[in-house]
């Protein structure tokens, strides 16, 4: 991971890997290819180092990984459905941009009791609404798993955290432009964790864009080496 200084901007070097089935536990030898790295938070909140996280991305020729691990004493969770409105709860979230000549890109979402919430964002600026992807579904299906370690998988259980695993292929970025990987191709991006255990709500990033997640204008960059 370097720092582009004219820019501020953090940009990730993500290492290429044959593909493989997620299972959330990051258990696959290909993730030792890839470097751990620590999130951010948005603002200091009593009691953060206990819900610290961190994740890894690598990218094959059909789509990108990303794994990331939650350390968390409690799943402030409810059974939402997909395409619910997962970011009200504890959820993990990872955005791409691949074109930055156009404020459309993707938004993934999953909670710790595997709904997946995916949206295309149009953001022009002021007010903006997702839209869910049609025909969802084959190989533009986004694969997904989830961990939970010391407790049951619950709404409300006591735990020690969670992992989720996922894989985003380049088909289920459609319409975007500039979806092909290939060496050399960068992309803008970021990854969250929203965690509601305590009050204020716990808000963490790989490179914090304020408040609001959806400051593109700051995402850092992903390059694919």
């Amino acid at each position: 991971m370097t720092l582009d200084t004219d820019t501020a901007l953090k940009t990730l070097d993500i290492t290429h890997t044959k593909d493989f089935e997620v299972t959330g536990r990051g258990d696959n030898p290909a993730w030792a290819k890839a470097a751990q790295i620590p999130m951010s938070f948005v603002e200091e909140t009593a009691g953060a180092s206990e819900r610290a996280t961190w994740f890894k991305a690598l990218w094959s020729n059909k789509g990108v990984y990303f794994f990331i691990d939650c350390t968390d004493p409690k799943l402030t969770v409810t059974k939402l459905p997909d395409q619910g409105d997962l970011y009200r709860e504890d959820v993990a979230e990872v955005f791409l941009w691949p074109d930055e000549t156009y404020p459309l890109y993707f938004e993934y979402e999953i909670s710790p009791l595997g709904s997946e919430l995916v949206l295309l964002i149009p953001n022009l600026g002021e007010g903006f609404m997702g839209w869910s992807p049609w025909h969802y579904e084959g190989e533009r299906k986004v694969r997904r798993a989830v961990h939970v370690r010391g407790g049951p998988a619950e709404p409300g259980a006591s735990v020690t955290g969670w992992s989720v695993e996922i894989f985003i292929p380049s088909a289920a970025l459609a319409p975007l432009r500039n979806t092909k990987l290939k060496r050399g191709v960068v992309w803008r991006g970021n990854v969250y964790r929203i965690d509601y255990d305590k009050k204020p709500t716990l808000l963490q990033a790989y490179q914090p864009v304020g408040p609001s997640f959806h400051n593109i204008k700051v995402f850092p960059r992903f390059r694919f080496v």
